[in-house]
């Protein structure tokens, strides 16, 4: 368990993983690790191993119907669920539960958005083949992906998915203004960043920049966006003219 301060009705991660120690992780640096130590939102590795079954806490076994590696156990899961359900809203939108799953629904902007607004959220950390059907039916599980691959392990996906959220808690960057114009805020990839020096190895910050022309300054930035997200991401065009279009 995390031993960081909590403000009364922090937003709070409980992240159930066979390496709590592996947490925060990079969480604990920067913004995030600053709010963490704030008390601006919590923390809580679980771990796993503790509900294990015997004397070597085995949290695993064979596949049912036979095939090759192993399969986290539902009674293992169901007692660190249920433990970790104690003193939570028995409602999805209040308290999502998920779990990190290369099968799952591909992890957006919209849904951090969703995650922040919530109380907390509590995150099963996979291994092995994956986790029995029946603890994702049970607990009506909410399967989230962060990309078409597949990694040993749900703890860096969990670790992806509560920075993207956090971020998103007010009082965390400290200027949520920032938050408004970065990429898929408004479907759309964001617009190339400039700073100082304004020439650097002979190019140029585009004068528009440098102008001092807000409104034009907004214009360039919007066409910007628009003309990369159709290059790079046709899908997320599409969608967006869709949404216009409605």
């Amino acid at each position: 368990m995390s031993d960081t301060p909590r403000l009364k009705g922090a937003w709070t991660a409980k992240v159930l993983t066979l390496f709590p120690e592996t947490f925060p992780g990079v969480l604990g640096a920067s913004l995030t690790g600053k709010a963490l130590q704030h008390g601006k939102w919590a923390l809580e590795p679980i771990d796993l191993r503790i509900f294990g079954k015997g004397k070597h806490r085995n949290v695993d076994d064979t596949p049912a119907g036979g095939g090759a590696g192993l399969v986290m156990r539902p009674d293992v899961l169901g007692r660190a669920l249920k433990m970790a359900s104690t003193g939570t809203p028995n409602d999805a939108a209040r308290w999502p539960r998920v779990y990190l799953s290369p099968r799952g629904k591909p992890f957006t902007q919209a849904d951090a958005e969703r995650f922040s607004q919530a109380e907390g959220m509590t995150l099963l950390c996979g291994r092995f083949e994956g986790v029995d059907q029946r603890v994702i039916d049970h607990f009506d599980m909410e399967e989230i992906s962060i990309g078409d691959f597949v990694l040993t392990g749900g703890e860096i996906a969990a670790q992806t998915l509560i920075d993207a959220t956090v971020r998103l808690i007010p009082g965390v960057l400290g200027n949520m203004e920032s938050t408004e114009e970065e990429s898929f805020s408004e479907g759309l990839l964001e617009h190339p960043q400039y700073t100082k020096p304004a020439v650097w190895e002979g190019r140029k910050i585009p004068d528009v920049l440098m102008s001092g022309h807000h409104k034009n300054i907004s214009e360039w930035r919007r066409a910007q966006s628009e003309e990369l997200t159709q290059k790079r991401r046709p899908d997320l065009w599409a969608a967006h003219q869709a949404k216009k279009s409605k």
